[in-house]
């Protein structure tokens, strides 16, 4: 893959496979990696973190064997990876695989950070790291649905995102007087990258395929997996926000029953979901460089690999 340029007219666009989560988009994108000798860089939120690894789906050993990835374990519990931060990591990574002409695949489904690599956002003004502090400690006292609702005042167009950035929304706005969603508009006037997409998802499907994932996850040991991270994480760390992980923890601590964790868990992975359908939907609304496709379709790789890989494709 050529190195990564600031022009929508770069030879090659960066490849992206993404879509909702549990929709198959690791499985595609490992069989295309395969074919090609190709990196992929997760776009996962969560997968930065070490140590939370069964309920945020990593790749397993073998599949990270077979096919090199960046972009998973670099964050220690307790900090905190902003989109900026992945982007100019995974800029540098696309880089440094062109120079030595190996292809990337940049897969995953946290909007926010996609886009912070397409299209750069713009600078949040700084904010006095007391007052910070003080914000963050009152907003994180609040639920997620507390917080949703305070962010669709505040900062509409953020209010469909995760806990994390429902969170950071909030903070910008009451610190700065400005709105974060208004701040990353700035940056829609900056320089783009050419991407093409792949959207992998399977309508209907999904959602007792999410189940089936969960059942999978708690079988695998989830909740010991819990239970070794409570030694050595902090409550508060914000890898805890990772979608079902405190869910868990409150069953091993006795707080709900297994059965209530495991429905709290499918409900709350189901809307984020549908959140982040919603994000490619209105993101991806005008960009005519994307194939949607069904994991279950017999055709799929081989669509997905001209699309991806074919320079002829339109």
């Amino acid at each position: 893959m050529n190195s990564i340029v600031d022009s929508a007219d770069a030879e090659a666009p960066v490849r992206i496979v993404a879509g909702p989560t549990g929709a198959g988009k690791s499985a595609l994108a490992i069989a295309l990696a395969v074919r090609h000798g190709a990196l992929i860089i997760s776009a996962d939120s969560r997968q930065v973190y070490r140590g939370f690894d069964l309920g945020t789906a990593k790749p397993t050993s073998a599949e990270r064997a077979r096919v090199p990835h960046e972009g998973i374990d670099v964050a220690a519990a307790h900090e905190r990876w902003s989109a900026v931060r992945w982007a100019a990591a995974a800029a540098a990574s696309i880089s440094a695989a062109g120079s030595r002409g190996q292809a990337v695949l940049v897969v995953g489904g946290t909007g926010l950070w996609l886009r912070a690599l397409i299209q750069p956002l713009a600078s949040v003004p700084p904010m006095d790291p007391d007052r910070r502090l003080a914000m963050q400690a009152t907003l994180g006292a609040f639920d997620t649905p507390t917080l949703r609702r305070w962010v669709e005042t505040l900062d509409p167009p953020r209010a469909a995102l995760g806990r994390a950035q429902l969170l950071r929304a909030a903070e910008v706005v009451l610190l700065t007087g400005t709105r974060l969603s208004d701040h990353h508009l700035a940056g829609a006037l900056r320089p783009r990258l050419a991407a093409r997409w792949v959207i992998v998802d399977p309508g209907e499907a999904l959602h007792p395929r999410l189940a089936t994932r969960l059942d999978t996850m708690l079988a695998a040991g989830w909740a010991d997996e819990v239970r070794a991270l409570r030694a050595t994480v902090p409550a508060d760390a914000p890898a805890w926000n990772s979608c079902g992980y405190r869910e868990i923890r409150d069953w091993v601590e006795g707080r709900i029953e297994q059965a209530a964790a495991r429905e709290a868990i499918l409900i709350s992975t189901r809307q984020y979901a549908k959140r982040q359908r919603t994000w490619f939907r209105s993101q991806l609304a005008g960009e005519s460089r994307v194939l949607r496709v069904d994991p279950r379709d017999a055709d799929t790789l081989v669509r997905a690999d001209r699309w991806l890989f074919d320079e002829e494709s339109p």
